[in-house]
């Protein structure tokens, strides 16, 4: 009876997720982007207004965090690149 419930529970979450199957958020999550301009400016802080720290050249790869903000996604070491000149490798688990 135990199992029924488990399985009828899991077959509602599968719903209610659109049909797709629900991810798991106890394993680690990946994050990491390629940059897919010519030369990406590394910035300070999540906007173009902030100070330039850094560049990347197109097809580095860099780990980030899921953290987007003003169209700027966060790498991991605190520094921002805008989103819309990385693109995620296909091996993240973020979004």
């Amino acid at each position: 009876m135990i199992v029924i419930g488990v399985l009828g529970v899991a077959g509602v979450m599968y719903l209610v997720n659109g049909g797709k199957p629900m991810q798991d958020t106890n394993g680690p999550q990946i994050c990491k982007i390629t940059v897919t301009a010519d030369i990406l400016n590394v910035r300070s802080g999540p906007g173009d207004m902030q100070p330039i720290v850094s560049t990347m050249q197109r097809d580095a790869v860099a780990n980030a965090e899921g953290r987007v903000e003003n169209g700027y996604r966060m790498l991991s070491d605190r520094r921002w690149v805008s989103s819309q000149f990385v693109a995620l490798t296909s091996d993240s688990t973020c979004k």
